[in-house]
């Protein structure tokens, strides 16, 4: 009886250079799990500094040098830059690595983390809006080269001969393409439009989830609503919104939405084509920004999501930031007020449950208009 072989997953060399200043380690650590929810291994991580990044090759030939050299001794299937790199350097970077030898695909951070969402999109909506961005990325990596085209047009099944005069083609082809998906999203988000009316016609309180990928969003949207929504340990394991009506007690209903995870140097083009989903935060009553208090570099994070709030006009709405994961950082639950009675912070477990009734009783509070001032936009 032969035993069925599981494939072996790709191997990538990542790259993470810190350019000007210093950055914190946490940043390529965070870029290695990017490269592990993608669906690929990490063979090796080569950091550097740079006062600039290289015009041709945004790494430089030394650092080039020795990312041939790491690709060739763990055999590996791509490189992957924690950064945006401009066509021409793709093209470049990818013919220095292979040096006459097998070809090397080189992809940059937004690659990364399209192929992610790509992957984790499960309604209609979340493949249209992943599929736009896509679009909309590749529209940026049409040059001159046929070779590098030949590998970025994907499979939009065109035929024709290399030159100038089939990148205007499929130049045209992507901003049709993008145009019928903008058309289809819009229906989209007028449905949306339409429910959120309905719910603001209510009178119920609209709550959205909003946090860094992997601060525990998800989890603590089950443990409010009892739902199911999909939770994992990696980045970006849910993209589509999902809305449930919570029951908080007598009188006290709220609409709870979950969404998808911000992560710092999320891609305009995501922030773009996400706006319909995202837009259940511009239209709520409060966000709850979760934080993973277990994180040291919290403080950050928390800088980023309120970065891409402002983005989509989500900025004046009131948050109440909810410090997770106490079970890990061995902080102790608590509604933390200031001595007005004003709610600064609440520090709970969504894994455990400690702190979730405090938080609840807040959230009724706020849902029947009895609540003490909650906090005002970040």
């Amino acid at each position: 009886m032969s035993t069925r072989r599981i494939p072996e997953r790709p191997r990538a060399v990542l790259v993470s250079l810190d350019i000007g200043a210093a950055r914190d380690s946490e940043r390529a650590e965070e870029a290695a799990r990017l490269v592990q929810s993608a669906g690929v291994d990490v063979a090796e991580v080569i950091r550097g500094r740079r006062d600039r990044p290289d015009a041709k090759t945004y790494a430089g030939s030394g650092k080039v040098d020795e990312i041939g050299v790491a690709v060739r001794e763990h055999n590996a299937d791509m490189v992957v830059f924690d950064q945006a790199l401009s066509a021409a350097q793709v093209r470049n970077l990818e013919s220095a690595i292979a040096n006459g030898g097998p070809a090397v695909q080189v992809y940059d951070r937004t690659d990364v983390i399209l192929n992610i969402f790509a992957q984790r999109a499960r309604t209609a909506e979340g493949k249209l809006q992943v599929e736009l961005a896509r679009l909309e990325h590749l529209s940026t990596r049409l040059v001159r080269g046929w070779t590098h085209l030949e590998r970025q047009r994907g499979s939009l099944g065109k035929t024709g001969g290399p030159g100038e005069k089939q990148i205007e083609l499929d130049r045209r082809m992507i901003g049709e393409q993008v145009k019928k998906l903008k058309l289809r999203l819009k229906k989209v988000g007028r449905v949306r439009a339409t429910q959120r009316a309905g719910r603001a016609r209510s009178g119920v309180l609209r709550v959205a989830i909003v946090g860094y990928t992997n601060a525990g969003k998800s989890t603590l949207f089950n443990r409010l609503s009892k739902g199911e929504s999909y939770v994992a340990d990696k980045l970006f394991a849910t993209l589509d919104t999902t809305t449930r009506r919570v029951y908080l007690g007598e009188a006290a209903h709220m609409t709870l939405s979950d969404t998808v995870g911000f992560i710092r140097d999320l891609p305009h083009t995501l922030v773009e084509a996400f706006k319909a989903t995202l837009e259940e935060s511009v239209e709520a009553d409060l966000l709850l920004h979760v934080v993973d208090s277990a994180n040291p570099r919290y403080h950050e994070q928390m800088d980023d999501v309120n970065e891409v709030l402002a983005e989509i006009g989500a900025a004046e709405i009131p948050q109440l930031v909810v410090y997770n994961q106490i079970d890990r950082s061995g902080l102790a639950p608590e509604v933390m007020r200031d001595p007005y009675g004003k709610i600064l912070n609440i520090k709970v477990s969504a894994f455990t449950g400690a702190g979730i009734d405090g938080l609840r009783e807040v959230l009724a509070d706020a849902a029947r208009g009895t609540a003490h001032p909650l906090p005002s936009a970040a």
